[in-house]
């Protein structure tokens, strides 16, 4: 069969990356788009040769006439739980684009919409698709470095307006910072927000699902003259020790492009070996009692169907298998409660058990 895809609200500029991969896909149909601002669908229009009947500006207008299988949100982090119960009564799947949700509240709503519907949720975190984090997971899951004692994350970019969909970089100026959701906190900007769940998600898969006991975090949100915060640095303690997960815009260079210092990515350190796992990276590197140096490792190219969060939905859905890892509502909701608890913790100031 040929999945209908359909792409609702522009808010998040990866929504154009989502929908290449469904216009790419030889099993997908890209049947229609949807944003109240038509002037953001521009450019989806002419990459992927819609026509004026596959543009709505009502979302209700798009799901009614194109009945797609699959539905791709990118609305603003404090809008998911919004627009999934919007979405949900239609029909169809939903992939949301990061983050999970604004808070554990928002992600449960979410969660209660689509077990209703019937349908299935996954939330793209686009890291999962670097190579080398699938191979990270590979060697952790081999037993190669025992069992996962700490977690070092540190991740973000020059900032979320200095590129778009493909990674297209160009320049913001003050008044791009003022007009977008990213920098309001209202709408669930900031860096803490759009970076941490990447670590603490991706995290809880390398850890094998632990959760941890106590968060504390602390946000530079006086000195950038913004709403929101551009640095966060969030500790979790877990019984077998501590984690740490860093957030940053206003790194020196964009990490797809050039690796800034510090370099964007996780280390992990087990009981037996540690691996180095940076974003981009063609391998990771190991050390063991083995290779006490430390020793490269080759990270195969990721193939269909498990190079994209399209395929590997539509696989998914194909082969009645679950949704796993990252992508599952219950790895992500593991990373939401650690985001909750930071973001409360950066706002009091002290350490906080976790949120359940």
């Amino acid at each position: 069969m040929k999945w209908k895809i359909a792409g609702i609200n522009f808010d998040h500029f990866h929504m154009g990356d989502l929908l290449r991969m469904a216009h790419n896909h030889p099993d997908a149909e890209l049947v229609g788009i949807s944003d109240e601002d038509e002037s953001r669908m521009f450019g989806a229009r002419s990459n992927f040769g819609l026509t004026p009947d596959q543009v709505f500006t009502d979302y209700r207008e798009c799901l009614e006439t194109t009945r797609p299988d699959l539905v791709l949100l990118c609305p603003a982090a404090a809008r998911h739980a919004e627009w999934v119960e919007k979405v949900a009564p239609f029909g169809g799947h939903v992939i949301m684009e990061k983050p999970f949700a604004a808070s554990l509240a928002e992600a449960d709503r979410m969660i209660a919409a689509m077990e209703e519907s019937g349908r299935q949720l996954a939330i793209n975190w686009p890291l999962v698709w670097c190579r080398s984090h699938a191979k990270t997971h590979e060697v952790i899951r081999s037993g190669a470095i025992g069992e996962v004692a700490e977690v070092h994350f540190y991740d973000g970019n020059r900032g979320p307006l200095w590129h778009g969909a493909d990674k297209i970089e160009k320049e913001p100026t003050e008044e791009d910072k003022d007009a977008s959701w990213f920098y309001k906190a209202g709408e669930g900007g900031g860096s803490l927000q759009d970076y941490l769940g990447y670590g603490t998600t991706l995290g809880t898969w390398f850890n094998g699902g632990q959760k941890p006991i106590e968060v504390m975090a602390m946000w530079d949100v006086k000195s950038n003259g913004l709403e929101v915060d551009e640095h966060s640095i969030t500790v979790a303690r877990y019984e077998a020790g501590l984690s740490k997960f860093e957030t940053r815009w206003g790194t020196f260079s964009d990490p797809w492009i050039m690796q800034p210092q510090p370099k964007c990515g996780f280390v992990v350190k087990g009981t037996e070996g540690t691996i180095s796992s940076y974003d981009y990276d063609e391998f990771i590197t190991v050390q063991t009692p083995g290779w006490p140096n430390g020793e490269r490792v080759e990270a195969p190219e990721l193939f269909t169907p498990r190079s994209n969060p399209v395929e590997y939905v539509i696989d998914c859905l194909e082969s009645g298998r679950p949704i796993e890892g990252p992508l599952s509502v219950e790895m992500s909701r593991i990373g939401q409660q650690i985001v909750d608890t930071a973001f409360e913790s950066a706002k009091c100031g002290r350490a906080l058990p976790l949120i359940t």
